[in-house]
């Protein structure tokens, strides 16, 4: 335009884009997205932190915890620990302590034979493997056939396949007590051996170690039991649980009882 005709247009003009330009823009965007955190959809970012409020939530605070005290006995033994057991888990507040038997496996005219008294009615027979699910820990008893569990207590952990399957014991704390016939016969193996139920299903076994103090070195008379669990020498069936193993008994319920509670809070 002539002199004094209007505005000059700036000697400054923007560079017009090249393909190549465009190209290299579009590298760089891409490689900051790459940097960022990848995103998660709203749904499933919620229904992942639903799966760690399930899996991780303390129970309920307006319930007690319930500690399954679950054994076979068949002349007395196991059942005379299980229910001093019962006694030292109850002392404990906020922890009811439940007595079950698992079902039998031999005819009643074997058991005659074999001398077996008869099972107290008292305690019920635990009517599935489910009722586990809704405990909040365990304590399974049971005699030793050569140094490992009866086969009426491996019968019922045979019966919880459905529970492996979905793992809805994972994660819950058990522990052992056991009857044997002599002090060689499996006080240590018999609970030992039987840790593999506890590991297929994902569960923290839990063991009593010394915390029985003084009371773990006697030495003064025979007494059953390991840092395994406590236990009890039957001999020929006739022998009486002692009060030193009774006591671990009651031990080991209190013991349970005080991780149960722990581990609700975490």
């Amino acid at each position: 335009m002539g002199k004094g005709g209007g505005c000059v247009p700036s000697k400054k003009k923007n560079p017009i884009p090249t393909t190549t330009t465009l190209a290299a823009a579009s590298t760089a965007a891409t490689e900051e997205e790459d940097d960022l955190p990848e995103s998660t959809p709203p749904a499933a970012a919620n229904n992942d932190r639903a799966a760690e409020a399930a899996t991780f939530a303390p129970s309920e605070p307006n319930r007690n915890l319930k500690l399954l005290i679950v054994y076979y006995s068949m002349y007395g033994h196991v059942e005379g620990l299980a229910r001093r057991m019962k006694r030292g888990a109850d002392s404990v507040g906020g922890v009811d302590a439940v007595l079950y038997r698992v079902p039998e496996t031999l005819p009643d005219e074997v058991l005659a034979k074999m001398l077996a008294p008869q099972k107290d009615d008292s305690v019920p027979v635990i009517g599935s493997p489910e009722d586990l699910a809704g405990a909040d820990g365990f304590l399974f008893g049971f005699p030793t056939r050569y140094g490992s569990m009866a086969a009426q207590m491996k019968a019922f952990f045979d019966s919880t396949g459905q529970l492996w399957r979905e793992q809805k014991l994972a994660g819950k704390p058990a522990g052992f007590f056991v009857s044997t016939g002599t002090q060689g016969g499996g006080q240590e193996t018999t609970a030992w051996t039987a840790i593999t139920q506890l590991a297929h299903h994902g569960m923290l076994f839990v063991p009593i170690g010394y915390t029985f103090g003084a009371g773990m070195f006697k030495m003064d008379s025979i007494r059953g039991g390991s840092p395994y669990g406590a236990g009890v020498f039957a001999g020929d069936g006739t022998r009486e649980p002692s009060e030193t193993e009774l006591a671990l008994a009651e031990h080991q319920g209190k013991y349970m009882a005080g991780v149960v509670k722990r581990l609700s809070r975490l």
